[in-house]
């Protein structure tokens, strides 16, 4: 950005291409993972893939969007504030919906959270929470395909 300025804190403008780009914020408190659990989870309320799973299932969104907080504060920052289980989670969730969760819908899930985390904060710690998210999913998605053919084999 040659003949960019600073203005303030909040812009950076870019005369040589004449736009204005806000500057993003690092993710370095619970308020900070707080707003992005809500964030992103008022988009996959809204989602048309995501959005019936969800909103089928959870039944009281404050308590689940505070308990996910404890769940990225405990990956992000080390703090143990999250003490359940992810993967069990998931394959009654699967079971709910009658084995239907494939890929599309953690890819949709992904895409979600990288728009919410790009849209709003930057650095180390928004990189490692986009990794995270990704490794978590897939393993989630294999734990969930694996907990199927088991109760194929058990003739669940």
């Amino acid at each position: 950005m040659a003949a960019g300025r600073k203005f303030g804190l909040e812009h950076i403008a870019d005369f040589d291409n004449f736009a204005v780009k806000k500057m993003q914020k690092k993710i370095e408190t619970r308020e900070d993972l707080s707003f992005l659990v809500r964030t992103f989870y008022s988009k996959v309320r809204k989602d048309a893939l995501l959005g019936p799973i969800f909103n089928r299932i959870i039944t009281d969104w404050e308590t689940h969007l505070e308990l996910l907080t404890d769940f990225w504060e405990t990956n992000l920052f080390f703090e143990r504030k999250y003490f359940g289980n992810p993967l069990h989670t998931h394959v009654e969730v699967d079971k709910k919906m009658n084995h239907s969760i494939n890929e599309l819908h953690f890819g949709t899930w992904l895409n979600l959270w990288f728009q919410t985390i790009e849209e709003n904060f930057e650095g180390d710690v928004a990189e490692i929470a986009k990794n995270r998210a990704r490794s978590m999913g897939t393993f989630i998605h294999l734990n969930i395909f694996n907990a199927r053919k088991k109760d194929l084999k058990d003739g669940q």
